[in-house]
């Protein structure tokens, strides 16, 4: 952090490129950036389009931080972005003249939409998914024990409960109990999130203390169904942050199967779910994949996924 801690000092010092020429916001704060080339996107996301790139050292008025890629650089590491009113975007704070990771005294920005009270009801899933639902009582019958799941994996928000239903009614119709259809593998798509191949039924049978590799078809018992998509959503893979950045093509790499038309159908579900859900229009979502998550990561570990996935993606604002 030496190179951050010796440009603030010169900020205080006036030893800084040009500031901004707009008048400070009465809420705003005043920062410097370090280095040259510092993108200003316009989220808080290295996917997102770059507004302008800051010649050199910069004073900056910001007036709210968000969450977003978390970013690293040899000075250190933030996954925390200011928002720049002047320049309309964002500017990950690790190029920000400070030794923290996160900007002292600067409230958050608005997030997501707040999220929805209550459990998750059968009227609401037949809303978002229509004919879908084709097995109503099942449905309703597994609903106390995913919504005990959702709660246990922080599955709260209107982004993430969007996500993870959309992805359900894709993979099981929302069907504790159901079975692939055509599929006669000992560990073959099973329950809520089809759990498929010993290398997942294993894994998820230790998290949950029972032996499924013995015991397969109790992937799709109402006892452990709903816990077993849990298990993949959080454990397996690390989801939730794809939802809470829209990046449903990510969500649908996770899963497994090889990128196509469904990822489409999906990607038009998890709208429907979000303004379902928010009560509103549903914003951009991004449903590409990148070039190593196009095919089947299913066999990938959590850790290979993570790196595939992250594919290309530049270390700079």
């Amino acid at each position: 952090m030496v190179l951050r801690r010796l440009t603030t000092l010169l900020a205080g010092l006036g030893i800084v490129a040009a500031g901004l020429v707009t008048a400070t916001p009465a809420h705003a704060a005043v920062f410097s950036t370090y280095g040259s080339g510092v993108n200003v996107r316009a989220d808080a996301y290295l996917s997102a389009a770059v507004v302008t790139t800051l010649p050199g050292p910069t004073s900056i008025d910001v007036d709210c931080q968000k969450k977003g890629d978390r970013v690293t650089t040899s000075e250190g590491t933030s996954e925390w972005w200011a928002h720049v009113p002047a320049l309309g975007g964002y500017v990950t704070v690790v190029y920000i003249s400070i030794p923290e990771d996160k900007l002292p005294g600067v409230i958050e920005c608005g997030g997501d939409p707040e999220p929805p009270t209550g459990d998750i009801t059968l009227a609401d899933v037949q809303a978002m998914f229509g004919s879908r639902i084709a097995n109503p009582s099942i449905v309703q019958e597994g609903l106390p024990s995913l919504n005990q799941a959702m709660r246990d994996a922080q599955i709260n928000t209107v982004y993430r409960k969007a996500a993870f239903l959309a992805t359900l009614v894709h993979e099981s119709r929302l069907e504790y109990n159901i079975r692939e259809i055509g599929d006669t593998r000992p560990y073959g798509g099973r329950g809520y999130i089809q759990l498929t191949g010993d290398f997942n039924y294993r894994p998820a049978g230790q998290w949950l203390g029972i032996d499924l590799i013995n015991n397969p078809e109790l992937a799709r018992d109402i006892r452990y169904s709903a816990q077993i998509a849990r298990w993949y959503w959080t454990v397996a893979r690390n989801i939730n942050p794809y939802a809470d950045q829209l990046k449903m093509g990510r969500v649908n790499a996770a899963i497994g199967y090889p990128a196509g038309a469904e990822d489409g159908r999906r990607c038009e579900t998890f709208r429907t779910a979000i303004a379902y859900l928010s009560g509103q229009p549903a914003p951009a979502v991004n449903c590409s994949r990148t070039a190593k998550t196009l095919g089947d990561t299913s066999t990938m570990t959590r850790t290979q996924f993570e790196a595939a996935v992250n594919e290309g993606t530049s270390n700079r604002g």
